[in-house]
């Protein structure tokens, strides 16, 4: 990956947190095609260009980091600029599928689509990838450092799979914070101050979320583990599925992931 060239199309914040994390790894050749390159350019030392013939010449690995709803534009764009070798393409606007940006691009191509979500910016994100059928072994794995340079990555073995992961993890940071935001302003109205609520919650958060990247069991196990009976978490607890809990999440992935579904066809009607 450190011989590849990689030229972003967008320069927004995931497009920036990729970067971040490929220049950490030792990648070096990275482009970006934005209409406003000077913050990046002044961040990172990177090549910045606003139009894509010149960008693009000799690229080995092609971001679409666009917003969604100008996709197909910047796409049909991007194919009248294209030449052999064709690079790969690995497309992280949410809600495009492979079908359509293939028909966009106008060209059987290379093509991954994935979804990393917003710790990406933190180095540790969780990022769920596709190959469409024309992706090598080769370029598979090439696409995976990419991501993998933000945090994890997993393959999904079907393009349907995208709108569950959406709803789980590409919307899930702000479950947490919502959680976060619940729980300390709970300790709040037990007497604690502002900052010290803040602090437990937010540390308590950190700690759960090492405890369960480092141990072999799973949620159930651990929370059964950190609940004694008769106890002050088991009274909590029992609060918490009394109101149903669980079926709430599950009713709000539900929702997340039809709304994806939605929003795939409503972009893919060019």
């Amino acid at each position: 990956m450190k011989n590849s060239k990689i030229t972003f199309i967008g320069g927004g914040n995931m497009a920036s947190s990729l970067i971040g994390g490929l220049l950490e790894t030792g990648v070096t050749a990275i482009t970006v095609v934005d209409s406003n390159p000077k913050p990046l350019a002044a961040k990172f030392p990177i090549q910045c260009y606003t139009n894509y013939a010149e960008a693009l010449v000799d690229t080995d690995v092609v971001v679409l980091a666009v917003k969604p709803h100008i996709m197909p534009e910047v796409a049909k764009s991007i194919s009248a600029t294209l030449s052999e070798p064709l690079p790969l393409f690995i497309s992280i606007a949410a809600g495009i599928r492979l079908i359509d940006l293939s028909r966009w691009l106008g060209v059987d191509l290379a093509l991954v689509r994935a979804m990393p979500n917003t710790p990406a910016i933190v180095q540790s994100g969780a990022s769920a990838l596709f190959a469409g059928k024309y992706v090598n072994e080769a370029q598979k794995q090439l696409a995976e450092n990419i991501l993998r340079a933000v945090g994890l990555t997993i393959w999904l073995e079907d393009e349907e799979q995208m709108d569950a992961v959406t709803a789980l993890s590409g919307s899930g940071p702000a479950y947490f914070f919502l959680i976060m935001e619940a729980i300390e302003n709970a300790g709040i109205n037990l007497g604690l101050s502002k900052d010290v609520a803040r602090l437990l919650t937010l540390q308590t958060a950190f700690g759960a979320a090492k405890m369960a990247l480092e141990s072999q069991d799973d949620a159930a196990t651990l929370r059964a583990r950190v609940t004694s009976k008769g106890g002050t978490t088991e009274q909590a607890i029992n609060t918490l599925q009394a109101g149903n809990l669980e079926s709430l999440f599950d009713q709000a992935l539900k929702a997340a992931q039809q709304r994806a579904v939605n929003l795939a066809i409503q972009f893919g009607e060019d």
